[in-house]
């Protein structure tokens, strides 16, 4: 919490993209803005989960640069329980949109991997091999499960994006 805190006061004071404020809310030029006392707002919705696309079989992924990252959600992975297993496909394979590329297996249950755009496999997650729990415990971050070329851009805009994507769930919940 104090880590997270810090950083945020970091990238506060010195990103380049700050807004303007308003009078009200500039903060003297001499302390920096998180010791200000100034009013605080709390965003639930970091810039990551905003990027993220997601599929109605609950994978995500994030493009950069053209590559795909993909995972599963954080609401699969509680479904899912504790993952004990990842099978996952070879680099170099070519997929589909929604094509079946590997599994998951926890110990209540396990779940086929479907891909969320067209392209290859460029890498997997070798680190799921010896800790597959990382899905459970990072799931947006260090439990990605491949990357992967986009040859359809396109196909994004039929993915859906996180307020999209917390209304789906909540409809799955009713």
């Amino acid at each position: 919490m104090a880590m997270r805190a810090a950083l945020r006061c970091l990238y506060v004071n010195f990103s380049p993209r700050l807004p303007q404020l308003s009078s009200a809310a500039q903060v003297s030029a001499t302390r920096p803005l998180c010791w200000s006392g100034s009013p605080r707002t709390l965003s639930t919705t970091s810039s990551l989960y905003t990027a993220l696309k997601f599929t109605e079989k609950h994978e995500w992924v994030l493009v950069e640069s053209g590559i795909g990252t993909v995972g599963i959600s954080n609401y699969a992975q509680e479904a899912l329980g504790d993952v004990v297993y990842c099978g996952l496909p070879e680099v170099g394979q070519k997929l589909e949109q929604m094509d079946e590329f590997g599994a998951l297996e926890s110990v209540k249950a396990a779940t086929e991997l479907y891909s969320p755009l067209t392209g290859e496999v460029t890498a997997i997650n070798t680190e799921l091999a010896e800790n597959p729990g990382l899905v459970n415990k990072s799931c947006y971050a260090d439990g990605w499960l491949i990357k992967m070329t986009i040859e359809k851009p396109e196909e994004l805009d039929k993915l859906m994006d996180q307020p999209a994507y917390d209304k789906f769930i909540k409809s799955l919940d009713e």
